[in-house]
């Protein structure tokens, strides 16, 4: 099937770690032109690098993200380069467990690492994807709907990522500008692996997660997550919008005696 994504430009912030990796090799794949954002620049150039020596095209470009200073000047930067922006995924963010019992500062800064910065690449990226009736792929998180405990800012911010995609959905829908999420839950990234290691016994937590997804009782992998978002993104899904995608293995919203049982026969 041809996606139709050859030659397109396509920003992906974070687009060098983890999920954002992922996503960023996946359109790679397909002959897109990507532009990977993100702030470590030795292993940014070093995935670009990596892209290239394989066929794909991939570009690096350092920026902090919560700047938006910073922002307006890569994006332009981008589209003095390449004269166009086709595709962009907000995908950059951490989990910072920032609690209740941390300041209303503390918490406003989770919503800049984690929420502000998606609007501020859309804001300046606005016209020319106006001009190439582009798309937008928002990456979330399934603490948005089920709440995590302990990370107050982290899940608000996650509200509002599913919030502002139907918001710019409606918003964009005259110029033809499709705007949907994705949504992860338990992916094993080396984010995610740094905080398993963490734990008392990381192989038994692993187990247990697996057990918990209903769908083939494994995690979903990072792959499964890129090729939904560039299935997203594509020409072949033309005339969906305003969606929030859920690629989870059923965990966030299939009824829970689906797990609890083989938890039950496991441990019995």
């Amino acid at each position: 099937m041809d996606l139709e994504l050859k030659d397109k430009v396509v920003i992906v912030s974070g687009g060098t770690k983890g999920i954002g990796e992922g996503i960023t090799r996946s359109f790679a794949k397909e002959g897109a032109m990507v532009v990977a954002l993100g702030r470590n620049s030795e292993t940014g150039s070093a995935v670009a690098e990596s892209i290239c020596a394989s066929g794909g095209r991939c570009f690096f470009k350092e920026v902090e993200l919560t700047d938006d200073v910073a922002v307006d000047q890569v994006v332009q930067q981008i589209i003095s380069e390449f004269g166009r922006i086709d595709v962009v995924v907000n995908n950059a963010g951490v989990n910072d467990a920032i609690s209740l019992r941390h300041s209303p500062r503390d918490f406003a800064r989770s919503l800049e690492r984690n929420l502000v910065h998606y609007f501020s690449l859309i804001h300046y990226a606005l016209d020319s994807l106006i001009e190439r009736k582009g798309t937008i792929i928002n990456i979330g998180s399934k603490v948005s709907e089920t709440g995590q405990g302990g990370t107050s800012g982290y899940a608000a911010a996650n509200g509002g990522i599913n919030a502002l995609t139907r918001e710019w959905a409606a918003d964009l829908a005259k110029y033809e500008i499709r705007v949907n999420c994705v949504i992860p839950a338990e992916v094993i990234t080396p984010q995610y692996d740094k905080w398993l290691q963490s734990v008392e016994n990381p192989e038994e937590a692993v187990e247990q997660l697996k057990a918990s997804v209903p769908f083939a009782r494994r995690t979903t992998t990072v792959e499964e997550i890129a090729d939904a978002v560039v299935f997203a993104a594509s020409a072949r899904s033309s005339h969906t919008t305003g969606q929030i995608l859920f690629v989870d293995g059923g965990y966030t919203h299939l009824d829970r005696a689906l797990t609890a049982s083989t938890t039950h026969l496991k441990s019995s």
